[in-house]
């Protein structure tokens, strides 16, 4: 012992640590990435500012590199991978550890976070849980994909103050209307978010959520300033949604699988480029025709032309960027048309695709995008 302090270098500003986390990620190093994380912790970053003000935006520029064609859907994979073992680096690093909120005792709570049924994308739903437990919650992280029947066993044994519900894809939200439903009949109240639910929450009110949060930050804000009310003890899932009873939605999404099979028949008489398609780019265009279906039903669902619209706007803007041509999806439209003539919402919504089709089209990565992972080179 000699007597002499050892003090720490002050540190960095974010924008250095996220630039040097961001080369790790690119380059597929998950312990130069977790060095870059913790390291920051051990130079005096704050945890939830790492968390909110470099991973989190190094997550969507993964998003627009990819969206832009600048990286492959191999390295958008192998980006997300990585991020998730930062998150898990940091959360177990000792500054996070014995940090105050988990040094002062008892929680300020139970909060159950998790992502709807079919929906794959966890990372927010993991930034949240962290954000929770550096703010003092008690957190169940129950991850990816969590079907709603297991929700509610989770909800009936541990009792949480609030469930938080995470999702992306706009296609899930008809399954978000069924968990938040669920969530609520059991008297707990839910709060959402996510890209799904719109940059302004619209679906979240629509679907009934008990609150709606843009980010981790304004979420864990949101329940500091305490409990969210109660739901009523009876809560009906489709009166809510009185658009529902032309029965579109129902109709179609019973019949998503046969539109894509007809639309595959017949696309190569009118777009003849599809005769020179290889294996892989025929299951491409397939899988796309699936999206524009889903998407079509979902916009359905929740009533809103936009929904779709910008999910078209969007493929065309990832299309483009491949070197596909955007009119390419022109035809896929008019036979989905011709097959729905007689459903007045969704013929609707078919012409608004196609004239959004014929105008100039956002930059891909710039565009909100209505799915975050899709392969290369498709077209519709």
């Amino acid at each position: 012992m000699t007597g002499t302090a050892r003090h720490r270098p002050p540190p960095l500003g974010a924008d250095a640590w996220a630039d040097g986390l961001w080369d790790a990620v690119i380059a597929g190093d998950e312990y130069a990435a977790a060095d870059a994380v913790t390291t920051a912790l051990e130079r005096g970053a704050d945890a939830e500012t790492v968390l909110l003000e470099i991973i989190a935006p190094l997550q969507a520029r993964v998003g627009r590199e990819w969206a832009a064609n600048r990286l492959t859907v191999a390295q958008e994979h192998t980006a997300t991978a990585i991020n998730e073992r930062t998150i898990a680096a940091l959360a177990h690093h000792p500054a996070v550890r014995e940090s105050p909120a988990r040094r002062r005792g008892a929680p300020r709570g139970r909060v159950a976070v998790a992502c709807i049924d079919g929906e794959w994308h966890a990372l927010p739903a993991r930034i949240l849980a962290e954000v929770l437990r550096l703010r003092g919650w008690q957190v169940d992280y129950l991850g990816a994909q969590v079907p709603t029947p297991h929700l509610i066993a989770h909800v009936h044994r541990t009792n949480p103050a609030v469930v938080a519900l995470s999702s992306s894809i706009a296609t899930r939200l008809p399954s978000a209307h069924a968990a938040i439903t669920a969530c609520q009949a059991t008297g707990t109240p839910v709060l959402v978010g996510g890209a799904a639910y719109g940059p302004d929450g619209r679906y979240a009110a629509l679907l009934g959520a008990d609150g709606w949060a843009a980010d981790a930050r304004s979420a864990a804000d949101r329940l500091a300033e305490g409990p969210l009310r109660k739901p009523p003890p009876v809560h009906q899932v489709l009166d809510d949604l009185p658009h529902l009873a032309d029965q579109e939605y129902t109709q179609i999404s019973r019949t998503a699988r046969g539109l894509v099979r007809h639309v595959m028949t017949e696309l190569p008489k009118r777009f003849p480029a599809m005769a020179d398609y290889t294996d892989q780019q025929l299951r491409h265009t397939a899988e796309d025709i699936a999206h524009i279906v889903d998407f079509l039903g979902t916009a359905l669902y929740v009533d809103d032309p936009d929904l779709f619209t910008g999910f078209i706007g969007w493929t065309a803007g990832i299309l483009s960027a491949r070197g596909v041509p955007a009119r390419s999806l022109l035809p896929g439209l008019d036979l989905l048309a011709e097959q729905l003539v007689d459903y007045p919402r969704a013929a609707d919504l078919l012409s608004r695709a196609r004239d959004t089709l014929r105008q100039p089209l956002p930059d891909a990565a710039d565009a909100v995008p209505g799915k975050v992972s899709r392969s290369e080179g498709r077209t519709a």
